[in-house]
C-alpha cells in the first residue's frame, strides 16, 4: 500500500510538472501574438484607414511596404501554427522532428547536431506523436540551456516491429556540465510523464562524457 501511494504521488507530481510546462509554452506563444503579431496587424490596418480618410491614392512604395508586412504576418502565423500543432505531424513524423530542431541548429551553432531519420514512418494518431515531439523539445530545453561549450547531439529515429525508438545522445566536453544536467529533477518528471502519457518508456544512461536518452513507445 505504501509503495502504491508513493508511486501515485510520483506520477501526480510528474503530470503536474508536464501540465505546467505545456501551459507555459502556450503562454509564451500568446504573448508573442499580443505583443508582435497583433501590434503589427494594427499598424497595417491603421495605415490603410488613414490612407482612406485622406482620400489618397496609395503609392507603389506604400503598397509594396504593406505587402511586405502582410507577407511577414503570414509567415509568422504559419510558423506559429506549426509550433502549436504541425500540419504534417501525422503524415511525416520525421519531418516534424527535423523542423523542431531547425531553430536549435540556427540559434546554437556550438551544438553539433546529427540526425538519422527514416524516409517513411508508421501511422499513429497525431495527438500521440505530439506528446513525443513535446517530450523531445522538453528534453532539449532541460539539458541544453545556456551551454556555451561544444556538444555533439545525435538523434536517431527507428521502428523495430511494433515498437518506435527515438535515441538522443549528447557528448559533452566537460564532465562537470554532464553531472549538473544529468541529475536534474526535471528529467525524472519528464521520464515519468512520458511513461504515463504514452504507456511507453523514457530513460537515460551515462557513460563517461556521453549521456543517452531512450524513448520507446
Amino acid at each position: 500500500m505504501i509503495m502504491f501511494v508513493k508511486s501515485y504521488h510520483r506520477i501526480q507530481q510528474a503530470l503536474q510538472w508536464w501540465s505546467f510546462r505545456q501551459s507555459l509554452k502556450l503562454s509564451v506563444e500568446a504573448d508573442k501574438i499580443r505583443e508582435e503579431l497583433l501590434q503589427e496587424l494594427f499598424t497595417v490596418r491603421r495605415n490603410l484607414e488613414l490612407s482612406a480618410i485622406d482620400n489618397q491614392d496609395v503609392s507603389i512604395e506604400k503598397s509594396q511596404s504593406y505587402v511586405k508586412q502582410i507577407d511577414h504576418l503570414h509567415r509568422s502565423l504559419a510558423r506559429l501554427s506549426d509550433r502549436l500543432f504541425p500540419s504534417y505531424l501525422q503524415d511525416n513524423f520525421p519531418l516534424a522532428i527535423e523542423n523542431l530542431l531547425e531553430p536549435w541548429i540556427v540559434s546554437y551553432p556550438h551544438l553539433d547536431f546529427h540526425m538519422s531519420m527514416p524516409f517513411s514512418w508508421r501511422y499513429e494518431p497525431a495527438e500521440h506523436s505530439l506528446i513525443v515531439l513535446n517530450a523531445l523539445e522538453e528534453l532539449l530545453i532541460i539539458t541544453l540551456p545556456e551551454l556555451l561549450s561544444p556538444i555533439v547531439v545525435n538523434i536517431s529515429l527507428q521502428q523495430r516491429q511494433n515498437l518506435a525508438q527515438l535515441i538522443v545522445t549528447m557528448t559533452y566536453s566537460d564532465l562537470s556540465m554532464l553531472i549538473s544536467y544529468s541529475n536534474l529533477r526535471e528529467l525524472d518528471y519528464l521520464c515519468e510523464s512520458f511513461r504515463a502519457l504514452t504507456a511507453g518508456k523514457l530513460f537515460y544512461r551515462i557513460n563517461n562524457l556521453l549521456v543517452a536518452y531512450y524513448f520507446y513507445w
